[in-house]
């Protein structure tokens, strides 16, 4: 097939969605088929075998790293030269959106499916536009709508769109590869050296990774931290973002011992993960939680919240501790998630079985699996637009492989009273 992949977000950033991204195309490269990605300037002409077509966009003041990216006449262009025959929209917020109603002018007979990664509704409260909330969920829930098909990332994702009035909605998961991620990649060097030169096992290390932001829920590892002996543990932050300098202030100033590694990526992300003894992840706006899989696949329990995304991942007292904090006051929070790090600190047979479930859950997890998930979703959508134009009547030309009796029933549909939601 040929696959035109329309996204806000695209490398050098490096998040979950990109690095999804990054996975997709390498997939359908190595599955013979071709693909195009319209989205911000990336400094590449192409990825994976996948022409880059980017564009120029207006800084998001309250994200620095975010664009709103501006639709180009040149993506109309490339697009009739690369004759897709699906238009995938990735988080279609601002460039996805306008890529949509484009697709309904010019590319009116080619199907297109959504996927939904990032809960941008909940963001709203953490940058201070609660307000905005209900018209945010409006508008996601508009630009998904004109789509035959949403993919999400996780059950609980689905529960929660389906609440807000999402339709078509499939399973699209992620994996984790356990041959890079694995607990062989522990390094006693790198631990001595979060130490200070001191011995690599007289601390038990702390890790999270993730972007620095405070809609991460950041606030609750760092005061949980703080209120703890570290004469016995310590913590290591890995990865950047808008709250970087502002949280690097912070325990500055309370003489709080931390570790700042900034992005990591590759063996070094590997092995930053196995040389930790507990993976902290405070954040409840999660779709699915990548590095939470990763940390896993590590050998790391995980401590995190019984929310969207994580707790599809992990299971309380087996692979981790997730905590409750519906209805809990803050300062309660902050002693309820340090009483849970403690315990894995106090405990270490308990965490050792639990890293130990934990790498036999992240098994379950694999790449090859997910992304043929969202192919055979690509499928359906084109064979039924096929259909559709045999009956109108008009020749649809050269044959693209797309089996005309493709079954729509696929396997990896969201949980809906039992059966898949469909069109």
């Amino acid at each position: 097939m040929k696959i035109a992949i329309i996204t806000e977000n695209f490398l050098p950033k490096v998040d979950g969605v990109t690095r999804t991204l990054g996975r997709l195309l390498e997939h359908l490269e190595a599955n013979g088929h071709e693909a195009m990605v319209l989205g911000p300037e990336s400094g590449m002409e192409t990825y994976a075998g996948a022409q880059l077509v980017g564009t120029a966009g207006i800084p998001f003041s309250p994200y620095p790293e975010l664009k709103l990216n501006l639709w180009r006449p040149l993506f109309n262009r490339k697009l009739q030269e690369f004759q897709p025959d699906v238009l995938h929209f990735v988080d279609p917020v601002w460039l996805g959106a306008t890529g949509i109603a484009a697709s309904y002018i010019f590319f009116n007979g080619v199907p297109t499916i959504s996927s939904y990664h990032t809960n941008l509704a909940a963001y709203c409260g953490h940058f201070g536009w609660g307000f905005f909330t209900p018209f945010m969920w409006a508008w996601n829930r508009w630009c998904h709508s004109l789509c035959a098909l949403t993919f999400c990332p996780s059950k609980s994702t689905s529960a929660m769109l389906r609440k807000q009035g999402f339709k078509n909605l499939r399973i699209w998961p992620r994996g984790v590869d356990i041959s890079f991620f694995s607990p062989s990649c522990r390094s006693p060097d790198l631990r001595s050296q979060w130490l200070g030169g001191d011995p690599p096992d007289s601390k038990t290390i702390l890790l999270y990774v993730g972007r620095i932001s405070f809609e991460k829920n950041l606030g609750l590892v760092i005061q949980a931290y703080k209120r703890m002996d570290h004469s016995r543990c310590h913590l290591v932050i890995v990865g950047h973002g808008p709250a970087f300098e502002e949280i690097q202030d912070e325990f500055a100033a309370s003489n709080t011992p931390v570790t700042f590694t900034g992005y990591l990526q590759g063996c070094d992300l590997a092995t930053a993960y196995a040389s930790a003894d507990i993976f902290a992840f405070p954040s409840f706006t999660e779709t699915f939680g990548q590095v939470v899989l990763e940390s896993m696949a590590s050998g790391l329990p995980v401590v995190g919240l019984n929310a969207e995304g994580v707790c599809d991942l992990v299971t309380h007292e087996r692979t981790g501790l997730l905590l409750e904090v519906g209805g809990m006051e803050r300062e309660h929070q902050y002693e309820a998630y340090r009483s849970y790090l403690e315990r894995m600190i106090e405990e270490p047979e308990t965490r050792k079985r639990m890293g130990e479930e934990a790498v036999a859950g992240a098994q379950d997890h694999t790449w090859a699996e997910a992304m043929e998930k969202l192919v055979r979703g690509y499928r359906e959508v084109v064979a039924k637009a096929r259909r559709a134009q045999r009956i109108k009547g008009p020749d649809d030309g050269e044959d693209s492989g797309v089996e005309e009796d493709f079954d729509e029933g696929f396997e990896g549909s969201v949980e809906g009273n039992g059966e898949a939601e469909r069109d």
